[in-house]
Parts: C-alpha cells; structure tokens; sequence
C-alpha cells in the first residue's frame, strides 16, 4: 500500500458516517437506498460517500438491473 493509499484510506475512515456506512456493508451488500435509510441525508450525499470509500479502496460498486 503506498503513502498515497494509505491517507486515502484514512481520509475515508475519518468520518463517522462512512464508517457506519462500512459497518452496514461488512455484514452484506445493500442498495444505496437500503444504506441511507439511517441517516438523516440525501441519496446524493450517501453516493458521494460511497465514492470516497471506494477510491480508498474499501468497497467495490456494482449495478444489477
């Protein structure tokens, strides 16, 4: 893991709601809607957490249609 990865992920776990976000998603997978029903933000704000967790490399997105 280089310098750079490793402040990524740092950076990501920094913020309490990304870290329930990771806690949520360690026990299964779930809908961006399923992950923001606990939290009082918009679906905006849970996908741009999600992007911040997955650039540090800590989740993986996917599509099922």
């Amino acid at each position: 893991m280089t310098d750079d990865q490793l402040s990524l992920t740092f950076a990501a776990l920094a913020d309490p709601t990304r870290r329930a976000i990771l806690a949520r998603l360690a026990t299964r997978e779930a809908t961006v809607n399923e992950l923001a029903e606990p939290f009082a933000i918009s679906l905006q704000a849970v996908s741009k957490h999600l992007k911040v967790l997955e650039r540090a490399g800590l989740i993986t997105r996917g599509r099922d249609a």
